[in-house]
Formats: C-alpha cells, sequence, structure tokens
C-alpha cells in the first residue's frame, strides 16, 4: 500500500470515525483526557507571552488592534456547551467594549475535545481567514441543532451551505488530513505546553482563567490592566 493511502482517511471513514466518536458520547465530553495532557498550570498560573503567541500550526485569527494593551487567547471546542454560552452572552460584550474600542486584542485557537469539533473547526477554516470567525459564531449559535443530533455530519452539512458552501465543498474539506492535523496539532500544543484540559480556557495577557465568564467577570479582571496600560 502507497504511503498516501495510508495517511489519509477516505471520506466514508471520516464520516464513520467522527459519528462512532459521536455516539460514543465524546462530543459532551468538558475535558481532554489522555496522554496529551501535561500538568495542569493553576488558575491565574502565567506563560510567558512569546510563548504563547509563538507560530502555530495554523494561524492566528486576530480581532483587535494590535497594539491592544491586552491580550486574551481563547482555547475552545465547538461542541463544548461553556464555550458556546460564552460566544453568546458574553463575546458581544467584550466585542463591543473591549475589542472594537482598541482595549483588547482577540484570539480563538482550536482545542477539539472530540472528532466532531475538529471537523467543526475544519470548516470554519475552509471558509477562508475573512470569514473564519462568521462561520466559528454560525456554528456555536446552532450548536444544539447539530452537535446533539442523531446525524450531526448531515445537520453540519445543511448549516454550512447556507454560508455558500456546497457539498462537495464540505465533504472535501472533513476529508483534508492536512487540516484534521492542524487543528490537532493547535490542540496538543495547548495541552502539552499550556497545560489546557478543557474548554473554555483563556489565557488574559498570559494568565490563566479556566471556565466560562459572564461581562462582569470579564470587567472584574481587565479593568485593572488597564489601569497600569
Amino acid at each position: 500500500m502507497q504511503a498516501s493511502q495510508k495517511t489519509l482517511f477516505t471520506l466514508k471513514s471520516r464520516r464513520r470515525f467522527i459519528e462512532i466518536a459521536f455516539t460514543a458520547g465524546l462530543a459532551c465530553a468538558g475535558m481532554l483526557a489522555g496522554p496529551l495532557s501535561a500538568p495542569v498550570q493553576a488558575q491565574g498560573a502565567v506563560i510567558p507571552t512569546d510563548e504563547l503567541m509563538a507560530k502555530e500550526a495554523l494561524p492566528d485569527i486576530v480581532q483587535g488592534k494590535a497594539d491592544a494593551p491586552i491580550t486574551i487567547i481563547e482555547y475552545a471546542s465547538m461542541t463544548c456547551s461553556h464555550c458556546a454560552a460564552f460566544h453568546a452572552e458574553s463575546y458581544p460584550y467584550l466585542l463591543k467594549n473591549y475589542i472594537d474600542t482598541g482595549k483588547v486584542r482577540f484570539i480563538l485557537r482550536e482545542f477539539p475535545l472530540d472528532p466532531l469539533a475538529a471537523a467543526a473547526f475544519m470548516l470554519a477554516r475552509c471558509s477562508g481567514p475573512d470569514k473564519r470567525n462568521a462561520m466559528v459564531d454560525l456554528l456555536f449559535d446552532q450548536q444544539k441543532n447539530w452537535a446533539f443530533n442523531d446525524k450531526p455530519l448531515e445537520a453540519l452539512s445543511g448549516l454550512v451551505k447556507q454560508t455558500g458552501m456546497s457539498q462537495e465543498g464540505f465533504d472535501a474539506c472533513i476529508n483534508n488530513q492536512a487540516l484534521y492535523n492542524q487543528v490537532n496539532e493547535v490542540r496538543d500544543r495547548a495541552a502539552q505546553k499550556f497545560g489546557v484540559n478543557a474548554t473554555p480556557t483563556f489565557f488574559i495577557n498570559g494568565k490563566k482563567e479556566a471556565g466560562e465568564m459572564n461581562p462582569q467577570m470579564l470587567d472584574k479582571l481587565l479593568q485593572p490592566l488597564l489601569k497600569k496600560s
């Protein structure tokens, strides 16, 4: 068998892999377990900025001013209900009051907890850099309609068609082995280097804050940093 045949999933096997993982309940997991996890960094641990901002397997999609005094990096999973809640309830507040006003530079990074979440992130990347965040927003907004569906890939396919992606484009995207590897490399680095083992996990100017945050918590964390800048 040729090397390419050994390394690439066929479309049928990729679909089956995702569906098996989903029916096993992995898509609802909230923690990452197994050998990928490094010793967990305690809440409030500080990671040097140059380590956090080192080149990733996938380029960061940055929102906000490059010279904003605060940098927030969120590690999220597309199948994580707490991540979806943050993006529904707190992210719009963060965007309006901090990102759009030049106070925060925001980066969302892929931390899929299961193959279905990886597939969703792949679809967001396949939308292109200028549409990736809009696709992420759509997938979080509609999470309950595809992530907790008996046929999640069919539901995902129907959803992304609303954005103009064809069935052929959908199939090619979720069968892109190189992209699949890159998404998981971003996750693996976060687990191994920064001790991320749950979603959402945030690093605010390098300081780890794990767990969903409401607008009041955001203000409590961000306002003191702005006073120092």
